[in-house]
């Protein structure tokens, strides 16, 4: 189905989002380190500093590297008791990180410092429960966990009493109206909206619950928030997952993966981590009086949902594999290899953001890194799925126009070329977001530099675009006049063959087809060398003297290639017709520049190339006449006989199967010839060439049936011994048997 080729990434989407974790930029006790450039403004110098002394560390501000004269110090907060012994303290970050020599190392760096604090920070992690009963006794509200509870309990009954008064309303119209793709989409579209509009009215219901009855900003009402946003985000999934894979409805599912039901009730699980982590995460840090416990919370549950990734992704390789190639009737090596290399492209991306995020937890602009890694995330997943949706639609939209109307070969080919571009469109900026976000974090590109860059880079990628867009075009047109492919298989002589000869043009396209697309490819490599500053002047100057010594050096490839030209540029035979070069004869079946195939009627192929044939009968044009005798007895009525065959010729003209095939009704020519043994009678016929044999077949049937029902003799086969002069024995013995000719013997020529 279409619908493959667009949501091959879309499950996956789901399981790429993950908990916003909080960041701890520097150990505990350890100075904030805050590198300016020195041109920033003093009102944002001021919010770093205020955002980064919130948790209570010092902050020291350095400019170019050198410390400024006024660091933002703000006093530690007291540990709790008891806690100052057993919670363990971080090593601090790396020196190598001031003195990499390269980003790579840098950040390899940050990730075994992040690994090793976070790994540190865990047992912390049991420290949280005590943080959260503390705080949550300095609650405001009245009665905070009854109002908690209530106003959770009124949003979920609210959302549940809106799904039920309207399940008949749109379960009507989650019905598909067609098979086709676009049926399908309209029907999971509005089991889509019900889904959000049910989540989003019970997430409306629960903010003005809260806002009446928690009104104190304290942690019940945070809380509350934590937990209705949290299950929105899991119900996000859960009904994005009914949209794709729509359990239970195989009718309306957009996404033909394999075993959806499994992976379905694998992302309600992930759907459930997922909210679970996030609500964790936040009180977490609201709740913890110091950064470990939330350091160590977040190492856990980051590791759990990339193990949980990392699962999935094994487990779903053969139907992500499958997926891939469904989208193609016959997958190329390229496909094929995306197909088996797209489960591990997943599993590397999870373990690349994991990496990133453990390392962004010991950066100075750690929160860059992991706004960056879940901005990633996103576009990574987005882009392939808007380019095939995309793709997909216009597929459904040339699909259901050809229903009505058979599209012309530009039609085709014009459909290709768009389809492609709107799909490239989408990767081209998707890849540009990835380039941009990265760009300043890896290379310290500034915005002027990047888009001057990338004003270099577009101009090369507008180019191959453009050269990959005209071939797809000139690869849909030749592929729309080419002829279909026919059977290789053994020739059944009883079965009517077809009589579809493809045109002049359709015989010359894939000898054409070769020669274009092979320009194109070439012109384009030249263009690009040319705009990235590559002298192409040798090189096509190198190109010509190869051409000149292949030319003198193979003079045979030369001769076959013109003698090639000029048999097409006559119009001598096409693919399908039979020929005869005076060696071999057989059906066409291919022509290429140099040669072309010939399949005899016992099965052999025959590869003759052009330059070796000297002459050339093509049996296939036009019409066909056939000549075929039938011998008679000497007492048959010849005019009996010539009336009998000429009905037998007007039957053979109103038969429906047969009729059409002929272009001169079979007739009696009259007596070819008068023998000892027999009159000979000549039938001849006109029809259309690839039909002659099997009409002379069903002629001679009728015909024999109908001198038999009128009573016309076919010439004897007994041999009369007359016995005379005492010399019977000896003249019979004389006598040598001789079985005579068929009286259905076709004329010799």
């Amino acid at each position: 189905m279409a619908a493959a080729r667009w949501l091959l990434l879309a499950t996956m989407a789901l399981a790429f989002a993950g908990p916003a974790a909080a960041q701890t930029n520097a150990a505990p006790g350890e100075p904030l380190l805050l590198t300016l450039r020195g041109d920033e403004t003093p009102e944002t110098v001021r919010k770093l500093v205020d955002a980064l002394s919130a948790g209570g560390r010092r902050v020291e501000v350095r400019i170019g590297g050198v410390p400024a004269d006024s660091p933002a110090p703000a006093a530690a907060p007291a540990s709790p008791a008891g806690k100052a012994a057993t919670v363990p303290k971080p090593p601090p970050a790396p020196s190598a990180v001031e003195t990499a020599d390269t980003q790579a190392e840098a950040l390899v760096d940050y990730f075994v410092s992040g690994l090793d604090y976070g790994r540190a920070a865990i047992p912390s992690v049991r420290f949280l429960p005590d943080d959260w009963l503390r705080s949550w006794s300095l609650n405001q509200n009245a009665s905070p966990t009854t109002r908690l509870f209530a106003s959770l309990a009124l949003a979920l009954g609210i959302a549940l009493l809106f799904r039920f008064a309207t399940v008949r309303w749109f379960a009507a119209r989650m019905r598909p109206r067609a098979e086709y793709f676009t049926a399908r989409l309209i029907a999971s579209g509005f089991g889509l909206l019900q889904d959000l509009l049910t989540i989003a009215l019970g997430l409306v219901v629960a903010r003005l619950a809260g806002s009446y009855w928690l009104p104190s900003d304290d942690l019940a009402a945070h809380a509350l928030h934590g937990i209705t946003n949290g299950t929105a985000v899991g119900a996000t999934y859960v009904a994005t997952g009914r949209f794709l894979l729509a359990p239970g409805q195989p009718g309306r599912r957009l996404m033909p993966l394999p075993r959806a039901e499994r992976h379905f009730r694998l992302l309600c699980t992930y759907a459930v981590l997922v909210p679970v982590f996030i609500v964790a995460a936040l009180l977490a840090h609201r709740v913890s009086g110091g950064p470990e416990p939330v350091a160590g919370l977040v190492t856990l549950s980051g590791f759990v949902l990339a193990a949980y990734k990392i699962w999935w992704f094994v487990d779903a390789r053969y139907d992500l594999t499958a997926l891939v190639l469904s989208g193609s009737a016959e997958p190329g090596p390229g496909r094929r290899f995306l197909a088996q290399a797209m489960p591990w492209i997943y599993v590397a991306i999870a373990v690349v953001l994991w990496m990133v995020g453990r390392a962004a937890a010991m950066m100075p602009n750690g929160g860059r890194w992991s706004e960056a890694a879940e901005l990633t995330q996103i576009i990574v997943v987005l882009a392939p799925i808007l380019s095939v949706g995309v793709n997909s639609l216009l597929t459904c939209r040339q699909a259901r126009r050809a229903a009505i109307a058979r599209p012309t070969p530009l039609a085709q080919a014009l459909g290709h070329a768009v389809r492609a571009a709107a799909g490239g469109v989408m990767w081209a900026g998707g890849f540009y977001l990835v380039a941009r976000i990265w760009a300043g974090l890896l290379f310290g590109m500034s915005s002027g530099q990047f888009g001057q860059i990338s004003r270099q880079i577009a101009s090369i990628a507008v180019l191959a675009f453009a050269g990959w867009v005209v071939m797809v075009f000139l690869r849909g047109f030749f592929d729309a006049y080419a002829p279909r492919p026919r059977s290789t298989g053994p020739v059944d002589e009883d079965v009517m063959p077809e009589d579809n000869i493809p045109s002049r043009l359709a015989t010359v396209m894939p000898v054409l087809r070769g020669v274009v697309l092979t320009a194109v490819i070439g012109l384009t490599i030249l263009v690009l060398l040319s705009r990235l500053g590559v002298d192409i002047g040798p090189l096509l100057a190198g190109f010509g003297i190869l051409g000149l010594a292949i030319s003198f050096g193979s003079q045979a490839l030369v001769r076959d290639i013109v003698s090639g030209f000029f048999f097409m540029l006559e119009d001598a035979f096409r693919v399908g017709e039979y020929v005869d070069t005076g060696r071999l004869k057989g059906t066409v079946e291919k022509i290429s520049l140099r040669s072309m195939q010939l399949r005899h009627q016992s099965g052999q192929i025959h590869t003759v190339p052009f330059g070796q044939v000297q002459s050339l009968t093509n049996a296939s044009r036009d019409w066909a006449t056939v000549k075929f005798n039938v011998r008679l007895d000497h007492s048959a009525d010849i005019e009996k006989a010539r009336k009998t065959i000429k009905k037998v010729g007007l039957a053979l003209l109103e038969d429906p199967e047969f009729g059409p095939h002929f272009i001169a009704q079979l007739k009696m020519q009259g007596v070819a010839d008068i023998t000892d043994a027999a009159i000979v009678i000549r039938l001849k016929f006109t029809s259309k060439p690839t039909q002659a044999s099997m009409l002379q077949r069903e002629a001679l049937k009728r015909v024999y049936r109908g001198l038999i029902e009128a009573e016309v003799p076919f010439a004897s086969t007994a041999v009369t011994v007359r016995e005379g002069g005492g010399k019977g024995a000896a003249g019979a013995a004389a006598i040598t048997a001789v079985a005579p000719p068929s009286p259905l013997a076709p004329a010799a020529e």
